[in-house]
């Protein structure tokens, strides 16, 4: 026990400066987004028009076929009022927080004791608006008719067709707005008088903003016009995307929605973007409206998106995060990345499946879940920890090769992925996976060096210790290799120098082997104080290079033109699966340094890989440099990430290259495409091992991620004192 907890002692003793200096995140609760779905049942022809929502919270959807509400996450006929199921409705809009329809004879309501009926002569009217006083503006393609409960009316009829758009009341100026493809008017109810305001082309839809503004969007974007001069004020064409079908001015905050999705203005400058069906039933929309409880309403071709926005602390979302890997993500124990379900999107459909990953996604579980106990003392954790600590423990004993990790185990017969590289186990109820690569030799000792470090049981840490002595001897007994059942070196657990100086010191194995081999021997060493360890990691980095190799610069990491085939193709492009590799490897390198000149040199390496890294604005990066006692590790964009981290981890098909608002970057060896990361919310969910920079992917929606993606660089930032415990509002 005398070793428990040392890595936090390093941090004390180390890197104290860093602790003291560093400004800890205060997790007071944000606003966290998430999509509530109804869809449209795709066998029947139904067409949606309109939505709103009345004061009772009720959500009311016009289509073809009349009145449609949201029910169980489909849309459904509504037959509340049952008269209303003879009427030919027009359309539909909130008025006073309470629904009045526009039919084919008549504005009505069933509210206030359903009083509310204004005749009219039009019968063929597709759109109006509400005034003051319980006064109607509606029209067509010929003309528009004003009736009021005051007795007022009016008719005006066009001197040609209109291809009318839209029909809006502007509470600045008392007036309605209307709206052509081609033309715009007001009429003034007071007056009784229509003008002609401005002409343009292709404008679809328009809404009168606070401020003296008047938005019109059209097929290539938005004009933003004065209301009271008509001078344009600006042209709004760098959107997401620019084809408008309707404006909303919701809470303050201008809402668009597009036939590519919706987005929302940001009060510092650029657009939260909602496309996708992480986020809508289909990314047509056609139209907007306030929302019970302050959300969104997104009507889509495909159904209706309820946008919900709930005050949360990064505490309450990992806990949403800790029950979504336990309902869905456990198998045997281990954290499971094959989450595979038969119908895009139900999860009731889903199994969870082996991964040629099992043990390397299971250590990030396990660390987080260290971290959390670490910090919390939760039992619960501790119990978690235990659980995929002894899924890990049983990937060595269920193989006969001594000191080597299977990849996965799975009752026979029910292994589905590469069934070449599976074995029969000694017991006839399992198979074991071999082919071990090295990140999940990586995972492996991170998990293992946590577990001696941070567990309250000795008989665990040594059973820790005892996997971490056994792995490293396996590789030491098979010069350096990882050695399958065959006896023949595994394809890419490979430390030996013949393997690693054989290639090119621009790619990027070569310092990276190097410096996962001297990780390894340093936590063994560590742990049991055998010298031989310790002399084999100087004979690698004195005799090999490899500590001149893993101290190269990472800008000299890149494409290597001639070479060898494997060369080439390695150094094609930047592998991020390598900076996962380097990150989580760095918590026994940096820690475990045989000495403080390495240290100071590991040190420098790291601080040299995290620079190139930080405009992915990864949380868990960021605070693996942390450990180091680094001055500055961007806590601000760490936060970024995890507040704008997705609670849907569904794998969707999303595509952001269309988009307007970004700016697309030369082809380059990060493949990086664009200047600035997007949020990961508007991209396709990923693991850390995948650039952040990807903006395209045809998901299909068949498959979950698990919640570790968050829960550990969220616990590695409270374990690290960067993010302090969840603080209520009334704290």
């Amino acid at each position: 026990m005398k070793k428990k907890l040392l890595i936090v002692l390093i941090f004390w003793l180390l890197g104290n400066r860093f602790l003291a200096q560093q400004a800890r995140y205060q997790d007071r609760p944000f606003l966290q987004d998430r999509a509530e779905q109804s869809h449209l049942d795709p066998s029947y022809n139904i067409q949606l028009y309109q939505v709103a929502a009345d004061r009772n919270g009720r959500i009311s959807v016009l289509a073809n076929t009349g009145l449609m509400q949201p029910w169980q996450g489909r849309l459904v006929a509504d037959r509340l009022y049952e008269p209303m199921t003879g009427m030919q409705l027009r359309a539909l809009l909130t008025y006073r927080q309470q629904f009045v329809y526009l039919t084919d004879k008549a504005v009505l309501s069933n509210a206030w004791a359903g009083k509310l009926y204004l005749p009219h002569q039009m019968g063929d009217a597709r759109c109006f608006a509400g005034g003051e006083d319980f006064d109607f503006l509606l029209g067509n393609e010929q003309g528009l008719q004003y009736v009021s409960e005051a007795g007022s009316q009016w008719t005006f009829r066009f001197n040609e067709p209109l291809a009318l758009q839209a029909i809006a009341y502007d509470t600045e100026m008392k007036g309605f707005w209307v709206l052509g493809s081609q033309r715009l008017y007001f009429f003034d109810p007071l007056r009784l008088s229509i003008q002609l305001k401005h002409t343009g082309k292709g404008y679809t839809c328009l809404w009168p903003a606070q401020g003296g503004e008047l938005l019109l969007g059209s097929e290539t974007g938005c004009r933003v016009l004065n209301k009271n001069s008509m001078k344009s004020i600006e042209h709004l064409t760098q959107l997401p995307w620019p084809e408008l079908t309707c404006i909303r001015e919701i809470d303050g905050k201008r809402w668009f929605g597009s036939t590519r999705g919706a987005f929302v203005q940001k009060p510092e400058g650029g657009f939260t973007y909602y496309a996708s069906r992480r986020w809508l039933p289909n990314d047509r929309v056609r139209d907007l409206a306030p929302g019970p409880d302050g959300s969104v309403l997104v009507l889509t071709e495909g159904g209706l998106s309820r946008i919900q926005f709930e005050w949360m602390t990064l505490e309450q979302k990992a806990a949403y995060f800790e029950r979504q890997v336990r309902l869905r993500h456990i198998r045997y124990g281990f954290n499971s990345d094959g989450f595979t379900m038969q119908q895009p999107g139900n999860l009731s459909s889903g199994s969870m499946l082996d991964s040629d990953n099992d043990g390397l996604w299971t250590s990030m579980y396990l660390g987080s879940q260290l971290f959390r106990f670490a910090v919390t003392g939760s039992e619960e954790a501790r119990q978690h920890a235990i659980e995929s600590f002894e899924a890990m423990e049983r990937l060595y004993d269920i193989n006969p090769i001594r000191g080597f990790p299977a990849r996965s185990f799975e009752r026979k017969g029910y292994f589905k992925h590469d069934p070449a590289a599976w074995r029969a186990a000694e017991s006839p109820q399992w198979d074991w996976k071999g082919t071990t690569s090295s990140d999940e030799a990586v995972g492996h000792y991170f998990a293992c060096c946590l577990m001696a470090e941070l567990i309250d049981d000795e008989s665990l840490r040594q059973r820790a210790i005892r996997l971490i002595k056994e792995l490293t001897d396996h590789i030491l007994r098979h010069n350096l290799y990882l050695t399958d059942l065959d006896g023949q070196p595994t394809r890419w657990g490979r430390w030996h120098p013949e393997y690693v100086n054989a290639f090119p010191s621009r790619v990027g194995d070569r310092k990276l082997n190097s410096s996962n081999l001297i990780a390894f021997l340093q936590a063994a060493y560590h742990f049991t104080r055998d010298e031989s360890y310790k002399e084999k990691a100087f004979e690698m980095m004195e005799k090999h290079g490899y500590l001149e190799n893993l101290m190269r610069p990472m800008k000299e990491i890149g494409k290597v033109e001639a070479g060898d085939p494997l060369s080439k193709m390695l150094s094609d492009g930047w592998n991020h699966s390598d900076d996962e590799m380097y990150f989580l490897s760095y918590w026994y390198l940096y820690p475990y340094a045989f000495n403080e000149e390495l240290r100071e040199k590991y040190r420098a390496a790291i601080k040299d890989h995290w620079e190139i890294e930080r405009p992915e604005k990864d949380a868990l990066w960021n605070f693996c440099y942390a450990m180091t006692g680094a001055d500055s590790i961007d806590l601000q964009a760490s936060i970024w990430h995890l507040q704008e981290f997705p609670l849907d981890l569904i794998d969707w098909s999303i595509h952001n290259s269309h988009r307007k608002d970004i700016v697309l970057l030369p082809a380059n060896f990060r493949n990086q495409t664009t200047r600035q990361v997007l949020p990961p919310d508007e991209r396709p969910i990923h693991k850390h091992n995948t650039n952040t920079f990807i903006l395209d992917r045809n998901g299909g929606g068949r498959k979950e991620l698990s919640g570790d993606i968050f829960l550990l660089p969220y616990w590695m930032g409270r374990y690290l004192k960067l993010i302090s415990a969840g603080i209520s509002p009334e704290r």
